[in-house]
């Protein structure tokens, strides 16, 4: 097998925040423009609010300053209550556009989260077998689970966060600029400092916080091994062992989650405090033009002298500004530690789509009473290739199983050649078994017949057709496959059996389960066909999980079957049974049989016996023991397969 790659990092590639954006839009436009929209009108209530407080101080200022008659005390009170009615009626616009800000963008996040995990597994679906068997399991589900959360938290929060901060702190400038330019040159100033000091320690969380992302993958995916392999961990008394890797493991993911959220947390508290310190230099520079108001001149875009309504306006003004600025570089860093997530999600999505290049395509036919046929879009029993070719006409070839090799190399890691020159045939309904050590390249050849590999070198043809131009469906439609490691899935037994032939009815479900003489175990079940099964049918003994696999390979009524060590699994007795459905299955039909046990392919019809990739020996049981070569060394217990 080739070697595994290593956990894809936590750095974000560039355009992918961009990249991300483009793509809500695409599908999302009306949500996205609704909350956008309610965005801006929530922060047009925001800063409102430092602007009638001042408008509110001046009309105090006005009535202390004015004799308290009854005429006046009438002007103040109308003046007063127009302005808390337009302030309420202002938090009122605010509360409605930010449910309803909240509301769009949470429909949206969740389209769009169900639209990238559906393309995610629709395209995960696509890739070639070779990209599973470099990247690990965990850290596969770590995209799914962990760097999907992150892009959902840049989606939900962190872009329409930036967004309004940023409308925010930039009608606060302006709304400045309107009452003094220096009093807005000090919060500018401050403003810098601020972002400085928020880049020093962010970058230094942003680092850590992407380690943290690469390690809990690097977690899940041992815990998932120690799940898959908690009996072995158990039969070896191994649980010390570990508990102590995981122990490291996850210790290297605390270590880098401290100083991550050390760093990350100081953030907040340093940035408030200098807010507090900007918010008492205002304070005092303020009173210093208020009392010195005839010999400075405030330059400002009203014109106005600093008066108490000024300062008043202007602390709330510079205390909403700080905290916005410190709630956009907090936002900026969930952006770039969240575009690492996404990064790995579009990496996922990236991956190069398995390669088909075949057209012939697998039909369904109906025979004539003069044993022609035609092509049928019913479902029926009998199949053929339909060949289209480049004149514009078609052939039909029927479907037979006829299985040819010739001078094939293969390698998983090129130049390092795994087959050489290997070369074989099957002809319709014949059994050919592979034996040898493991590693021999035994499951690779069966492998490269479903093209789960593509070929270094040499020809493979199916019915007289090279497989390469064969559609990749068609060709494993064709073909029955049963495992030495089951896969079941979550559902009754009935439709595991199914899932062989999905128009299978059930009475075809039942004869399957007796061909695999898994029909008894079946009904002395709880609820028989209908019993529930889960956790890759933890609830059944693994002889009975592989008579379900065989039970599906017969249900599908192929024409070549691959039995991968398939009864390696299944005690003596079990063996004896289920040998004699496989008899009924392979009856007819080419098969290709991986066996450690030789008893079980002593009648197939060619026997080749393979070494370091190559067929060393190959003829009938009665031709290789006569021969007294290395199958018959294994036979008589010489030496032993390993």
């Amino acid at each position: 097998m080739p070697p595994r790659m290593p956990a894809s990092g936590g750095k974000a590639k560039k355009g992918t925040i961009k990249r991300l954006i483009k793509m809500v839009w695409k599908d999302h436009k009306l949500g996205v423009f609704l909350c956008l929209f309610f965005v801006v009108t929530m922060s047009a209530s925001t800063i409102c609010s430092p602007v009638f407080v001042g408008f509110i101080t001046n009309c105090i200022d006005k009535y202390l300053a004015l004799p308290h008659t009854p005429e006046n005390a009438i002007a103040f009170w109308k003046e007063m209550t127009l302005y808390l009615s337009i302030m309420g009626g202002i938090y009122i616009e605010g509360i409605i556009s930010a449910v309803v800000c909240n509301v769009a963008m949470a429909v949206v996040t969740q389209d769009f989260l169900n639209e990238t995990r559906q393309a995610m597994f629709k395209h995960m679906e696509t890739l070639p077998i070779r990209y599973f068997d470099t990247h690990k399991r965990g850290d596969i589900m770590s995209v799914y689970t962990n760097d999907i959360d992150t892009t959902r938290q840049i989606v939900r929060e962190s872009l329409p966060g930036v967004f309004q901060t940023g409308v925010i702190v930039t009608s606060l400038i302006f709304v400045m600029l309107y009452y003094s330019l220096y009093l807005t040159i000090i919060v500018l100033f401050t403003t810098l400092v601020i972002f400085f000091t928020a880049k020093r320690i962010g970058a230094k969380s942003g680092k850590y916080f992407r380690r943290q992302q690469e390690k809990l993958g690097i977690v899940e995916g041992h815990i998932e091994e120690a799940i898959n392999g908690l009996k072995v961990i158990k039969v070896f008394s191994h649980e010390d062992k570990s508990e102590d890797d995981f122990s490291k493991l996850n210790r290297a993911l605390a270590d880098d989650g401290v100083i991550a959220n050390t760093a990350g947390n100081m953030l907040a508290p340093v940035i408030g405090n200098i807010g507090n310190l900007l918010y008492v230099v205002l304070a005092v520079v303020g009173a210093v033009f208020i009392i010195y108001s005839d010999n400075i001149h405030n330059i400002s875009f009203s014109n106005q002298p600093v008066g108490v309504d000024t300062i008043v306006s202007f602390l709330m003004m510079a205390r909403m500004f700080t905290n916005n600025v410190n709630n956009l570089s907090q936002q900026l860093s969930m952006i770039f530690l969240g575009s690492a997530g996404a990064s790995r999600v579009f990496d996922l999505m990236d991956e190069v789509s398995e390669k088909d290049d075949g057209y012939v395509t697998l039909v369904n036919v109906k025979y004539r009473d003069d044993h022609t046929f035609y092509e049928t879009s019913e479902p029926t029993r009998f199949f053929a290739w339909k060949h289209p070719h480049g004149n514009g006409t078609l052939t039909y070839t029927p479907l037979e199983g006829d299985i040819f090799l010739s001078d094939v190399d293969f390698a998983y890691n090129p130049p390092n050649l795994v087959l050489k020159r290997i070369s074989l045939f099957a002809r319709p309904g014949e059994k050919i078994a592979f034996v040898g050590a493991t590693g021999a390249g035994k499951t690779t050849i069966t492998n490269l017949i479903n093209r789960f590999y593509d070929i270094e070198d040499g020809k493979i043809r199916y019915d007289g057709i090279n497989i390469n131009k064969i559609k990749k469906s068609s060709l494993r439609k064709s073909l029955g496959i049963v495992l030495q490691d089951t896969n079941l899935f979550t559902g009754t037994v009935r439709e595991n059996i199914r899932y062989g032939r999905l128009d299978a009815t059930d009475q075809e479900v039942e004869e399957a389960a007796r061909i695999a003489n898994a029909y008894d175990f079946i009904t002395r079940l709880p609820q028989g066909f209908d019993t529930m099964l889960s956790g890759d049918g933890s609830n059944l003994s693994q002889g009975q999980r592989q008579l379900l696999n065989i039970a599906r390979a017969a249900i599908a009524n192929v024409p070549v079957l691959i039995l991968d060590e398939a009864t390696s699994s299944i005690d003596t007795r079990t063996e004896l049974l289920v040998q004699k459905g496989m008899d009924k299955i392979m009856e007819g039909r080419t098969t290709f049989v991986i066996a450690h046990r030789l008893s079980t392919v002593q009648n197939a019809q060619a026997i080749m016996v393979l070494d370091h990739g190559k067929i060393i020996e190959r003829g009938t049981h009665n031709q290789l023991i006569d021969q007294k070569g290395v199958y018959y060394q294994l036979y008589t217990g010489a030496f032993e397969l390993e």
